[in-house]
């Protein structure tokens, strides 16, 4: 037998890095990976407009007037996993490479997906990233960070 396998968290953590290449967004790449407790993927999303809208009619715009940017118009990667989902996510996994804001963290506890792992916590003191933290707390979430050997910040 190999001994030199890779764990499912840097498995994981990997996938969550290659459908973040799917976005288009020019200034962050998020990608998500919703896996079942038999380590079976059941979903995945990166950050992107909602399907049918062209990518070109809106904007990628970070500053300026709210409708100038791309921020109301934007679906990100967790809330996509969880859209794409095609099986139950109860007791599941979510892997993402950036910690979620707290949207996302409402559709993943409404969703009841039991674990959040993250790599970057770049916004860990930015407050939407704090709610987040008091919202899992509240209601049992764990999350925990992992530093993937393959990536780095």
């Amino acid at each position: 037998m190999r001994d030199n396998f890779i764990s499912w968290d840097e498995c994981f953590m990997r996938m969550t890095y290659v459908i973040a290449e799917r976005s288009k967004d020019p200034n962050t790449q998020v990608g998500a990976v919703i896996v079942n407790p038999q380590h079976v993927v059941v979903g995945m999303g990166y950050n992107g407009f909602p399907r049918n809208i062209d990518n070109n009619d809106f904007p990628w715009e970070r500053e300026g007037d709210i409708l100038e940017t791309k921020y109301p118009f934007i679906v990100h990667a967790e809330a996509n996993a969880i859209y794409n989902a095609n099986a139950s996510t109860q007791h599941a996994t979510i892997y993402v490479n950036l910690f979620p804001c707290n949207e996302c963290a409402k559709a993943i506890i409404q969703k009841e997906i039991q674990e959040v792992v993250f790599e970057s916590d770049k916004y860990h003191d930015v407050p939407a990233f704090i709610a987040s933290r008091k919202m899992f707390d509240a209601a049992g979430i764990t999350y925990r960070q992992y530093k993937s050997k393959w990536f780095t910040e």
